[in-house]
């Protein structure tokens, strides 16, 4: 049986990280950007990427498994996001999706879960890192999801011109 997220409480964090994504309409041009922090050094690294017609879900869990993928031994991490998707995709939903092999429920059928590539890439990287999901509230003043919104957005831009 394939392992479940590590989702920790403790120890602490050796790295934070913090994820935006978003599209210009839904689907659309889409951005992706993490910021990465290193906490013992305190080194940052920022990255972001787009796509000329995808979806604003896509988006935001492709900033999440490209800020883990940059990781280049395991972690604990600290993902800090404001989507609400990631966040019940990796709490509440993922262990069924998995156990159901990928399917979930609509009404009476069973369908694909959506995005489930992306799911399946972050299952993935979950099974080398320890992390703990912290929500932010998007557009708030929060620093480093307010710079990640930045470049997501600066990134899908080259698209809509």
């Amino acid at each position: 049986m394939a392992k479940s997220p590590s989702l920790f409480s403790a120890p602490p964090a050796d790295v934070h990280l913090f994820t935006d994504g978003g599209c210009s309409g839904n689907p659309g041009p889409g951005g992706w950007a993490f910021i990465l922090r290193h906490l013992p050094t305190g080194k940052v690294r920022e990255e972001s990427g787009a796509e000329p017609e995808t979806t604003n879900n896509r988006m935001e869990l492709q900033a999440v498994i490209r800020g883990l993928e940059t990781l280049t031994r395991p972690c604990r991490v600290e993902l800090f996001t404001d989507s609400v998707y990631v966040g019940k995709g990796l709490t509440e939903w993922m262990a069924k999706w998995k156990r159901n092999d990928w399917k979930r429920r609509d009404g009476n059928r069973w369908e694909p879960v959506k995005n489930d590539d992306l799911w399946r890439a972050l299952d993935l990287l979950l099974q080398r890192h320890q992390l703990k999901y912290t929500r932010v509230a998007g557009h708030s003043g929060h620093p480093e999801n307010d710079r990640c919104d930045e470049l997501a957005v600066a990134a899908y831009q080259k698209f809509l011109r």
